[in-house]
């Protein structure tokens, strides 16, 4: 039986921040109900590359065994990346498997999703940096919850649950790929799942 996460790592998505909806719910959650839980929600930055590194560096020390990641869209391919590395519990939420190949439709100039006057510059070479991170398949896939939902309108959920066979999958029918009902309907799963009873 897995041990209670210790450590909580959330990774938000594409022209997204800490400020997402799911990720200041679940930082909420984690404060009243767990709160000798470490929780890092890092502002990632829009290289790939850096983004893993950072990630990377600032995990180094959490224990293996009671670590857990989050990821919403592109944070859930980047979880992806981490699981692979660490083989630690991991919940995606509508996660990006493709990005090299989809992101190459957003390079330029970009807007932050919560705040407008926030721009960056998607540059061509974080499509190969996107390439370098594709792990393959998971050695640990039972530790894998994937949120998935049908109706999500930036991904398509076929791909999405192909890429995670042996994984516990919860499809949904119609949803979102913001999973606007994630307080009422999956984050007391995501939780059980990193917190097992």
């Amino acid at each position: 039986m897995d041990p209670q996460a210790t450590h909580l790592l959330y990774l938000h998505g594409f022209r997204s921040s800490p400020r997402s909806t799911k990720a200041r719910l679940m930082a909420a959650r984690v404060a009243r109900e767990h709160p000798d839980l470490q929780w890092w929600c890092p502002q990632l930055p829009p290289s790939p590359r850096e983004a893993i590194d950072m990630v990377m560096k600032g995990i180094a020390d959490w224990p293996r065994k009671s670590m857990a990641v989050v990821g919403s869209s592109l944070g859930g391919f980047y979880a992806t990346y981490v699981a692979g590395m660490t083989r630690c519990r991991t919940v995606l939420l509508n996660p990006a498997v493709h990005p090299a190949r989809d992101l190459a439709l957003y390079i330029g100039d970009q807007t932050a999703w919560h705040d407008p006057a926030e721009h960056f510059y998607f540059r061509p070479e974080y499509i190969q940096e996107l390439r370098t991170m594709e792990v393959g398949a998971l050695t640990r896939p039972e530790r894998v919850l994937a949120i998935i939902a049908k109706g999500d309108e930036a991904l398509d959920w076929h791909e999405t649950s192909a890429r995670y066979p042996d994984s516990n999958i919860k499809l949904l029918e119609g949803g979102d790929h913001a999973l606007s009902d994630f307080e009422e309907n999956h984050l007391d799963d995501v939780i059980a799942f990193i917190n097992p009873v």
